[in-house]
């Protein structure tokens, strides 16, 4: 069965723990990175990760891009919403689709 991981600052996802989902925090971008290659190669499904963190993991994260599995969200952290997160959800489904869904953009 797959897994649900939530990667970041850990005052941005130790609340995620009570939903039982695995939290794996992350200081710097080298174990940033290391820990989405673990992650990734293992049995998760679905890797949560502060847009904050993401934004530090761009190549390392594009690596996944094209692949089935991983899915690979980015989320607010404590330091507030970049917009990142719901760009990249709108791009993922404008290339599934073919069509941009917010229609007002």
């Amino acid at each position: 069965m797959y897994k649900i991981a939530v990667m970041g600052a850990y005052d941005s996802i130790y609340g995620f723990a009570s939903l039982g989902l695995d939290i794996c925090p992350v200081s710097d971008a080298q174990e940033g990175e290391e820990t989405l290659r673990r992650l990734a190669g293992g049995e998760y499904a679905v890797i949560y990760i502060t847009e904050a963190l993401a934004a530090q993991l761009g190549r390392e994260i594009d690596r996944y891009r094209e692949q089935v599995l991983p899915a690979i969200i980015q989320i607010p952290g404590v330091s507030g919403n970049t917009g990142a997160g719901i760009e990249g959800v709108k791009k993922s489904v404008e290339q599934a689709v073919g069509s941009d869904i917010l229609f007002g953009d």
